[in-house]
């Protein structure tokens, strides 16, 4: 009954001690801007002082297809849930996470509907509306730290209003006053925090705003403003501005498939075809906290969050890694290549030959040879078409020993 993938939490601990932020994001996949934002955090930021605990894909399934629950709303389960909820370990695990000692502060991160306003101005911008506000159950919670939750959410919204791309994406504070007003959100996530003396926070950018890097620009914004109240201390490489924001979306690093496998992700093709595959389960890692997997009938979707960055037509093999290492002469150089890795050539390439493996170079064709090890390629030695990405310049070096699939090297033409 369980969902197929599970969150990952990511602990950014500085030199200094001092407070901790839990930061949870995803827990609705169609809110990109509450799972990007967090991505961002462990990519870009490093902790001096005090920490910053970061879950950025609670309800990963759903992340990917890019809907609000999978299997439900998740965030109406934390009040009560079924252990054959496929929600279930995914639920009583991050409860353990916000119950730990060591936290102090829970933010859960969202994309709302419309603008929060106090008063009624139109369809989009009012009462009812979630979008672009610092959400809180209550006034303030009997708590050592950081107990007057109004307080410090006018101080976030304060923050976020210095820095307003456009005037009508104004932040405000919305009291849900949860226990006497709003049974549903009884059943949520920050109202399970502060129930059981945490104080908790919702971030809420609009989904009136199509720019995904414009949501996240503000909910770090507000994120950051959390960390300041909280005396933790904090670096980014980058400077915070949306078209920088828009720049770092777009990479989705490395991919490293069934261990033997390394893919560049960024210019990748949409489509890659017969692509060596195990039939029914293939696993995937890499530099991208939102990297995953979904299978779509016949193919493999490589998705970062929401986004699909290329598909997988399968060539079903048996696929194992069964060797560490290549013998290859790049250039001239005689040098010794992991399995798998992405190498980079000026000229020319040869893997030298061996009685235990054989070499495929996809898009590489010698009349009467099945095993191209021992032949110096070039680039135009190889058909443009085959390459992995858009610029061609990357190509496969597959590597076989008898009927299995053993790893690639990809040679990356500078």
């Amino acid at each position: 009954f369980g969902a197929n993938l599970h969150f990952k939490l990511y602990k950014k601990d500085g030199k200094i001690p001092g407070n901790r932020l839990l930061v949870i994001g995803g827990i609705h996949g169609n809110e990109p801007g509450g799972y990007f934002a967090p991505a961002m955090l462990i990519l870009h930021y490093k902790i001096k002082k005090g920490s910053l605990w970061i879950v950025p894909n609670l309800n990963f399934d759903s992340d990917i297809r890019d809907v609000r629950g999978f299997y439900g709303d998740m965030n109406r389960k934390f009040a009560k849930i079924d252990k054959n909820d496929p929600d279930y370990n995914i639920v009583q695990d991050i409860k353990k996470i916000i119950l730990d000692p060591k936290i102090d502060l829970v933010l859960n991160l969202h994309d709302g509907h419309g603008y929060y306003r106090r008063y009624w101005e139109n369809s989009i911008f009012n009462p009812k509306a979630w979008g672009q506000a610092c959400i809180i159950d209550q006034k303030c919670i009997d708590s050592k730290k950081f107990g007057d939750l109004d307080s410090i959410a006018k101080k976030v919204a304060n923050e976020v209003n210095k820095k307003l791309i456009k005037n009508h994406h104004i932040f405000n504070i919305k009291n849900t006053k949860t226990k006497f007003h709003d049974e549903q959100m009884q059943k949520s996530l920050t109202y399970f925090a502060i129930t059981h003396g945490k104080p908790a926070f919702a971030i809420e950018t609009s989904k009136n705003i199509k720019d995904l890097s414009q949501k996240v620009y503000y909910q770090l914004i507000a994120i950051e403003t959390f960390m300041k109240v909280m005396g933790i201390e904090f670096e980014r490489d980058f400077k915070l501005n949306v078209p920088t924001i828009k720049k770092l979306l777009k990479d989705y690093g490395y991919a490293v498939i069934n261990g033997n496998i390394k893919l560049d992700l960024n210019h990748i093709k949409r489509y890659l075809y017969y692509f060596p595959l195990n039939k029914n389960s293939n696993s995937i890692e890499g530099s991208h906290p939102l990297l995953a997997f979904l299978k779509d009938k016949n193919r493999w979707n490589i998705m970062v969050g929401n986004i699909k960055v290329t598909t997988l037509i399968p060539d079903y093999v048996k696929s194992k890694k069964c060797i560490d290492s290549i013998d290859m002469i790049i250039d001239g150089k005689e040098k010794k290549i992991e399995v798998p890795s992405i190498v980079n050539v000026k000229n020319s390439f040869l893997v030298k030959k061996s009685d235990s493996f054989r070499i495929n170079v996809i898009g590489f064709t010698k009349k009467g040879i099945k095993n191209e090890s021992g032949i110096l390629i070039k680039r135009g030695d190889i058909l443009k078409r085959f390459s992995l990405d858009k610029d061609n310049k990357m190509y496969r070096v597959e590597i076989y020993k008898k009927d299995s699939f053993c790893g690639m090297v990809v040679v990356n033409f500078k």
